[in-house]
């Protein structure tokens, strides 16, 4: 039998390049985290003068990007700091996670420029010519609804789309980015060697040539056929011309992409024997580090976006929602839904109206009852992806509301809450449509396990709400940033698949329960009050219908 152990003394290294700062995570060869370390963007980097990691053209239709100079920039301060407090030699394997949808273009002839890295000079200051664009479209763009439409069009319909895609054209997803490119600015798609995922792109600063995307990340370009595994030619024709070149091969979440270059082995003393896993997006990440492997577990991340996975054995074509291959198994695939106004918009709440002191928010939200004496909400202060909705607030009262029922209640449309009203109305609304959608896909409800992650996760007043909403217990992750959990996660499962010459499944690292417990999760809050969830319930459905209504009247799509 194949030696399945991880190699004592060993390190094992996960980063995360996510919207507003680049994380890492190092766990020893008993996945136990020994080291973190954090960069934010905003602060840590002013000259390039982001808001929260990215830059907002107002004149371009809901146009949002990031310095990618500035993601290079991080990586180099980044593995200063680590090189200061840890003996990179030490490290066996590095993989990471990239914020999903984001794309880097490499200029024609970058290639040579990346194999032949000085490591006398920073990573920043050599490849500040090697792109096309300077300026990396990411998630939470909104500007390509013309090319989304255009290629629902060409492939059959946007259920088409989803059956082979895992998800109809959407706005943030790279295909359509690319199309916009290749539409708007043609000299530059001419000019672009290499498109990378911001996954795939950070690892070939590692390796020193040009990264395979991998499955999982590939996913979530609306390019990939996720039962096939392989680019649907299809889609690539009615996107943009000779792009499967441009995007280059895929492979496994859990293959070695290659050996540590040797910029990194001079400059950062990094072991020449050091393995490069593949990297993949951040959600797949969380997803391997809250170790989440049973259909009918789910986990909320509560951070810039507020997203929901889980896993599932069979893939499902809808109109909501995504579906990419499990990226911590060679079968099945993990379900996604997705929500633009996460954290940025509690935030936009908690300072006006709670004093910017989230001590202030957390008061109020004890401070109100449950179901907010028929309160209630949808805040965006971005465009929404779920539901495809502008920015804007909308509130509204039921009317006749007794908190037993509401039955024969209608719904009054207000200007504004009381402060403390808000605060609930928002977390609660937040809440209940991630409740009405996982139910709306067809995830099991309630969850069997639902584990929190994100930064939201760490706050208790939100947690209640939680279970309280979904009817459950709430679990939480060790580490709020399961992203480079799970990345420092698959950089050791990777080791071992290279070590063993083939794929293991990932809980053969597991030497005992209690190991895989202090990765996963912890119960935090117990299941609120049974009766109390069904009043959501109610609540829920009221919310759905006015929904439905604004999705009518002001949808984007």
């Amino acid at each position: 039998m194949a030696d399945l152990s991880l190699p004592q003394g060993s390190l094992f290294l996960g980063f995360d390049s996510s919207t507003q700062s680049l994380k890492a995570t190092v766990l020893d060869s008993d996945l136990h985290i020994v080291a973190t370390e954090f960069v934010h963007f905003d602060s840590d980097l002013p000259h390039y003068k982001t808001k929260e990691g990215v830059y907002r053209d107002l004149s371009d239709n809901g146009r949002i990007v990031s310095p990618t100079l500035m993601w290079i920039e991080a990586f180099d301060l980044m593995l200063q700091n680590l090189s200061n407090i840890l003996d990179l030699r030490k490290i066996a394997a590095v993989s990471g996670s990239g914020q999903q949808h984001g794309s880097v273009y490499w200029k024609n002839g970058s290639s040579s420029i990346l194999s032949a890295l000085d490591p006398n000079k920073r990573l920043v200051d050599q490849l500040c010519e090697a792109f096309s664009i300077l300026e990396s479209p990411i998630w939470m763009d909104s500007s390509t609804t013309k090319q989304c439409k255009s290629i629902e069009e060409a492939v059959g319909g946007p259920l088409e789309l989803s059956r082979i895609t895992g998800s109809r054209a959407t706005e943030r997803l790279t295909g359509s980015q690319i199309r916009k490119i290749y539409e708007m600015q043609p000299e530059i798609y001419q000019n672009t060697e290499r498109i990378s995922l911001v996954s795939s792109f950070m690892c070939s600063l590692l390796i020193g040539c040009y990264a395979c995307i991998d499955l999982t990340d590939g996913a979530g370009t609306n390019l990939l056929d996720i039962k096939l595994r392989e680019w649907s030619k299809k889609v690539l024709d009615a996107t943009a011309p000779g792009l499967e070149e441009k995007l280059g091969k895929l492979a496994p979440a859990y293959a070695v992409a290659g050996f540590i270059s040797h910029y990194f082995v001079d400059r950062f003393l990094f072991n020449k024997n050091c393995l490069v896993i593949q990297w993949s997006g951040d959600n797949p990440n969380s997803l391997a580090g809250l170790t989440l492997n049973n259909p009918g577990d789910l986990a909320i991340s509560l951070g810039t976006s507020d997203t929901v996975f889980g896993i599932t054995d069979e893939h499902q074509p809808h109109l909501e929602g995504h579906v990419f291959p499990n990226p911590v198994d060679t079968k099945g695939f993990m379900v996604m839904l997705c929500y633009r106004n996460g954290s940025l918009t509690r935030e936009e709440i908690r300072n006006r109206c709670a004093k910017e002191n989230w001590d202030v928010f957390n008061k109020y939200l004890q401070q109100t009852p449950p179901l907010n004496g028929g309160k209630f909400g949808f805040y965006f202060k971005e465009h929404e992806i779920l539901p495809p909705l502008p920015v804007g607030y909308h509130r509204y009262i039921l009317e006749n509301f007794t908190g037993d029922s509401i039955d024969g209640s209608t719904e009054c449309e207000v200007a504004e809450f009381d402060a403390p009203s808000e605060v609930r109305a928002l977390i609660e609304g937040q809440l209940l449509s991630i409740r009405a959608h996982i139910e709306r896909f067809g995830m099991p409800f309630p969850p069997i396990r639902l584990i929190a992650t994100g930064g939201a996760s760490v706050n208790e007043c939100i947690l209640n709400a939680v279970a309280s909403i979904f009817g459950c217990d709430v679990y939480t992750a060790q580490s709020p940033d399961s992203a480079s959990l799970g990345a420092a996660v698959r950089a050791a499962h990777g080791w071992l698949c290279s070590r063993t010459g083939g794929f293991v499944a990932i809980e053969s690292m597991y030497k005992n329960k209690s190991q895989k417990t202090s990765l996963s999760c912890k119960l935090s809050v117990k299941a609120g009050d049974p009766a109390l969830a069904a009043k959501y319930a109610a609540v829920m459905k009221k919310r759905m219908e006015i929904e439905h209504r604004l999705v009518e009247k002001l949808g984007r799509r």
